[in-house]
């Protein structure tokens, strides 16, 4: 049988792989291949499957409460539209901030979908049990417990979403994030913790003007996603990643900045990001939203063994950590 272009890409990338190092594996929302993402239930999954590190994607609510959830709107992840038709917004959105905390716990989270209703990746739960929105401070506290139970040290990985938003919105969201840190001590470069954001203005901001001392990180997205007014394409730069390299540990591509998607071959970025001092964690490994053509044993040495990434966001924990294992042994 005659191997694909992408496999014989992959295995020519492959020939000339370096010693194995222990990479992270970061729960990207939780386990949230398995189920609804941020909730509890996905949370203690994914440190049962586990995980190195635990996302909580941090929102702020009306009464000023910060709650775990991927997006500043409810409406693809709950039943908002059900229970408060009334509440949305001119745009014909539905926004956390709008509502108090007390609401949001009556809302029932359940697996993604589209603004029509449509669940995004068709083969992930399908039940209708009674998931809830979380708090961060709700997730902290489940992950210190059980870390102590376990004797475990499962590590945070928060990211402060739209801080420019919320502030023309008159609420400072990194402000709250940080002070709930520091009610937990976890504003510590030594703790199991890494703190990341889109905004480059913001992250700067967190590390000088708001004293953070935590270990953050730079997300990286395109310019066309409108997630915040970084210019990406500047920040990936050698003379960019050398300028981020004074205020945050390490970037969160997205996959395809790291290597060309049609060819398989590194786009360099992850050399210049190292050679700069900077771990690089991209995102999302997904299992069941793979490239055409590649399989998940191809994409992780990819990943892993040519690209040498340092941690890896994924939906998957188990498949991931049952992978670095095996290259452990």
């Amino acid at each position: 049988m005659k191997k694909s272009i992408l496999s014989l890409a992959l295995c020519a990338l492959l020939s000339s792989h370096l010693a194995w190092a222990d990479p992270l594996v970061i729960a990207h929302r939780g386990a949230s291949g398995y189920l609804p993402e941020h909730t509890m239930e996905s949370t203690t999954l994914a440190f049962a499957l586990g995980a190195d590190f635990i996302e909580q994607d941090v929102v702020i609510s009306k009464d000023g409460v910060p709650v775990v959830l991927h997006d500043i709107h409810l409406d693809t992840v709950t039943d908002v539209a059900a229970k408060f038709p009334q509440r949305m917004r001119d745009d014909g959105r539905f926004y956390a901030l709008d509502f108090t905390l007390a609401e949001l716990k009556t809302l029932t989270v359940h697996e993604r979908s589209t603004t029509e209703g449509k669940q995004v990746f068709k083969q992930r739960y399908q039940g209708n049990a009674q998931f809830s929105i979380a708090t961060f401070e709700e997730q902290i506290e489940l992950i210190s417990q059980l870390n102590r139970q376990f004797g475990k040290n499962i590590g945070f990985y928060p990211e402060i979403k739209s801080p420019a938003w919320h502030r023309e919105q008159g609420v400072d969201i990194s402000k709250i994030v940080m002070k709930t840190l520091r009610k937990h001590d976890l504003d510590d470069a030594e703790k199991a913790i890494y703190v990341q954001c889109f905004d480059y203005a913001e992250l700067k901001r967190l590390r000088h003007e708001l004293g953070a001392k935590v270990k953050l990180i730079q997300l990286l997205g395109e310019n066309d996603w409108g997630e915040s007014p970084t210019d990406y394409d500047e920040l990936r730069t050698p003379e960019k990643l050398k300028e981020l390299a004074a205020v945050a540990q390490g970037i969160g591509p997205w996959i395809p900045q790291l290597v060309n998607m049609q060819t398989m071959q590194p786009t360099g970025l992850v050399k210049r990001a190292h050679e700069a001092g900077l771990d690089v964690h991209p995102y999302t490994f997904r299992q069941d939203a793979l490239p055409q053509g590649i399989n998940s044993q191809q994409a992780l040495d990819l990943l892993f063994k040519q690209l040498k990434v340092d941690g890896l966001f994924t939906d998957f924990t188990d498949t991931v950590v049952n992978y670095v294992n095996a290259q452990a042994q």
